[in-house]
């Protein structure tokens, strides 16, 4: 009789790690269920949600016959990812929590417990999204740890696991895992790589499984608002900053159009709530030192649309940048930093400091400093970097035009 590999898969009471939890065992594995606690939080009726969520989990398991186990990184999710979030809306920045869970918590503690703590020979998640390695290929990964040396081995050949979209690519979730660590995606195993959420659900169905299915789809603990990923409990993030109210300026003329009670609060593209206005006006940008927002007429206007920005250090997910950047430093690839946004043909250029120029095919509406431009080529995810600064939006381009043009002198008649 071969060795039975062990695998612990990360249960979040959901339909996806619970059909993933299923395929698991039915491919003859060992498996152990963990529910892993991040946040303290309770529903509008003052039920912690994070409890049901542990139940539901547990239930799975039963149902399985698996082990189940919770463990609680509450105070690394502070420290970690939710004090960056704070950090962040002070710089003016909408940052992406759910990339910087999966970075810290889940694909770093959690796969450490699983490896280490557990003795697992590999871990498991419910993400629709594969990587190059087969299996057993994943199971032949050194479990020990490897030394801390200053300088990477030289003479270490060693080909990097590739990430690339699950089958599904309505459901692909690469987005969210663009930050991880070579480590963790070389003992990592998708279950649901090669399947349709259609599917998943029907399997979830069948196996019994209907109390997941009833729940609400949730695809992380944050919800999407105003295209960009916010703080599910951002209300109550926003308690740690200090108010700064300003002004909501236009762009167009800079009159003052009303008041702001923290310019933290708003993020580029959403709706701004301006009393006595007849038509809607949007959050175009933001001035820090003054605590100016300013904002224009319309969901497409001008100021919002842009063709280029810059990341800081990209997190390759081989490590290295592909060859045919490091040699001419320009890549053609796609890029999208909302998730499941349609992907956009990009040019990038690369920098001395290790992080990129972004040139994209056309403009993109609400381009957002803290969110992560992440890379694609041929269903390949690349990885991601933070975005810390914007090229000049169509308003400000088409504003020097007009003045290049009113400074020309009159041809002689």
């Amino acid at each position: 009789m071969g060795l039975v590999r062990k695998v612990v898969c990360a249960m979040s009471g959901g339909v996806d790690s619970s059909v993933a939890a299923l395929l698991l065992k039915r491919r003859g594995y060992s498996v152990i269920g963990v529910f892993m606690k991040n946040w303290d939080s309770l529903d509008e009726n003052g039920v912690c949600s994070t409890e049901k969520d542990c139940e539901d989990a547990y239930r799975v398991c039963q149902t399985l016959d698996i082990p189940f186990h919770h463990v609680s990184y509450v105070k690394e999710y502070w420290n970690d990812v939710f004090c960056n979030l704070l950090n962040e809306y002070e710089k003016g920045r909408t940052p992406n929590p759910d990339i910087l869970c999966n970075k810290y918590i889940k694909f770093n503690l959690f796969h450490k417990y699983a490896i280490n703590t557990l003795g697992c020979d590999a871990m498991a998640t419910g993400h629709y999204a594969r990587t190059s390695l087969e299996d057993e290929e994943v199971f032949r990964q050194r479990r020990a740890a490897p030394p801390v040396t200053l300088f990477r081995d030289r003479f270490e050949i060693r080909k990097p696991v590739r990430l690339f979209q699950g089958a599904d690519l309505a459901k692909d979730q690469t987005f969210f895992l663009s930050q991880v660590s070579q480590d963790a995606l070389r003992q990592t195993l998708f279950p649901l790589a090669g399947l349709t959420k259609e599917f998943v659900r029907k399997m979830a169905a069948e196996a019994g499984f209907h109390h997941v299915l009833k729940k609400k789809e949730v695809t992380s603990m944050f919800t999407a608002s105003s295209n960009h990923t916010i703080h599910h409990y951002c209300v109550s993030s926003f308690q740690y900053l200090e108010a700064k109210p300003g002004n909501l300026v236009s762009i167009e003329d800079g009159t003052v159009m009303g008041t702001h009670k923290g310019w933290f609060t708003l993020t580029l593209g959403q709706r701004a709530r301006i009393g006595g206005q007849k038509d809607a006006w949007f959050v175009v940008d933001k001035d820090v030192l003054t605590g100016d927002v300013f904002v224009a007429p319309t969901t497409n206007h001008p100021a919002l649309f842009r063709d280029t920005i810059r990341t800081e250090r990209f997190h390759w997910m081989a490590v290295d940048p592909p060859p045919e950047l490091a040699r001419t430093q320009m890549l053609e690839c796609h890029f999208r930093f909302i998730h499941q946004m349609p992907l956009i043909p990009c040019t990038v250029t690369l920098n001395m400091d290790g992080s990129l120029w972004i040139s994209l095919s056309q403009t993109v509406r609400a381009l957002t400093p803290g969110q992560f431009a992440v890379l694609y080529k041929s269903g390949e995810c690349l990885g991601s970097g933070k975005i810390i600064q914007l090229g000049p939006t169509e308003h400000t381009l088409q504003q020097g035009r007009q003045r290049l043009q009113q400074s020309e002198p009159e041809a002689p008649g």
